[in-house]
């Protein structure tokens, strides 16, 4: 109840956000500070529900081998090549942007980045996948959490089918954190990823 009235509640300041005088930056900014909102009422949830609060806050063991598929692979070797991964979404902008233009919405690019990133990964990746594996199958839990994910999108002007879309990216981050057993790299993927988007002119 408590998280649907988060929910709720960032919604209801999302639009109340978007009718102020001020510049679209500060709006977007404002509008991802609201995920508090959403944390804050999924905590208290499992508080009343008497359940344990666990969001992979421990840092990676850089001993750890990751199974895969089809072979295993050092955990600083599967960092990197998410680190790669995530650095694609880079490459525009050293072929279509201009030195000014990076300039001028670097600091709210790595403001957008950290807080979104950040909240979005302990809401989503920590608390809710964490407690969700607790009462359901590790599937289905991740695949809740992705298409909630996902779908918050929309709140920020993404359309619904690209939301959707975006729910891949969910999927992705709950495989980082579930074989890693840390949020961490998952946040530190999806600021890098954030900045692209707003480097790129995606979120502007």
């Amino acid at each position: 109840m408590f998280f649907l009235l988060g929910l709720l509640m960032f919604q209801i300041g999302s639009t109340f956000i978007y009718e102020w005088n001020i510049s679209e930056e500060s709006k977007i900014i404002l509008n991802r500070s609201l995920l508090m909102l959403i944390l804050v009422g999924t905590v208290i949830s499992l508080m009343l529900s008497k359940q344990k609060i666990f969001f992979f806050a421990q840092l990676p063991d850089r001993q750890r081998l990751i199974t895969m598929p089809f072979h295993t692979i050092k955990l600083p070797y599967f960092l990197l090549i998410g680190l790669m991964g995530s650095s694609i979404i880079l490459i525009p902008l050293f072929i279509h942007q201009e030195i000014n233009y990076l300039k001028s919405i670097l600091l709210f690019g790595i403001l957008f980045a950290i807080i979104n990133a950040t909240l979005e990964e302990v809401i989503w990746r920590g608390i809710m996948l964490s407690s969700l594996k607790r009462n359901v199958s590790t599937f289905y839990a991740v695949l809740i959490t992705s298409i909630g994910f996902g779908l918050l999108h929309i709140s920020i002007g993404i359309p619904l089918i690209i939301s959707l879309l975006f729910s891949f990216g969910g999927l992705f981050y709950a495989i980082v954190v579930l074989k890693t057993k840390s949020i961490y790299p998952s946040i530190v993927f999806h600021i890098v990823i954030n900045l692209g988007m707003v480097f790129n002119g995606w979120i502007i």
